[in-house]
């Protein structure tokens, strides 16, 4: 490799993170707070008995929850206030943590036995994975648009950079 093609190289890897990279991560760690609610929420509602409308209900309240928890910790740490950190919090994770459980919810739904199927059985978790997957697909162009505009995500990362 020539001393040209190296320092380009070296240049590459210490720049700035693209925005589609930016947008993975974010889309990613929004998945991580509603996979740990939806799986805990359908894991309760399952293990009880619940309908599949209660269980949905739980496993939506469990995202919400685990989502904004997870944005919320880093910036508590850093110093900011919770009545701060709340307002981040919503404006961050509200909509994409909206979409991937309407997606996830809904694919549960639609695939035949999904909900019945128990806590032992490959069907659910396999279809739970499934739709989460879905939900990050789903999820990341909303999520890499609003980093565009300034919003979603970008106002973590806007109050990191202030702490």
């Amino acid at each position: 490799m020539t001393d040209h093609a190296h320092a380009s190289h070296m240049a590459e890897e210490t720049a700035a993170p693209s925005l589609s990279r930016i947008s993975a991560v974010a889309t990613a760690h929004c998945l991580t707070g509603c996979a740990i609610g939806e799986i805990a929420g359908m894991v309760i509602g399952t293990a009880l008995g619940w309908s599949a409308g209660a269980t949905i209900a739980l496993a939506v309240v469990l995202a919400f929850f685990f989502g904004y928890l997870l944005t919320s910790l880093p910036l508590l740490r850093s110093g900011i206030v919770l009545r701060t950190v709340i307002p981040i919090a919503l404006a961050a994770d509200t909509v994409s943590i909206a979409i991937m459980e309407i997606v996830d919810n809904l694919i549960m739904l639609v695939i035949p036995g999904a909900m019945e199927a128990g806590l032992a059985s490959l069907l659910f978790w396999g279809s739970l994975a499934f739709a989460l997957a879905v939900a990050y697909v789903a999820a990341f162009p909303v999520n890499r648009y609003l980093i565009t505009r300034g919003l979603g995500h970008a106002v973590v990362h806007a109050h990191h950079e202030h702490h």
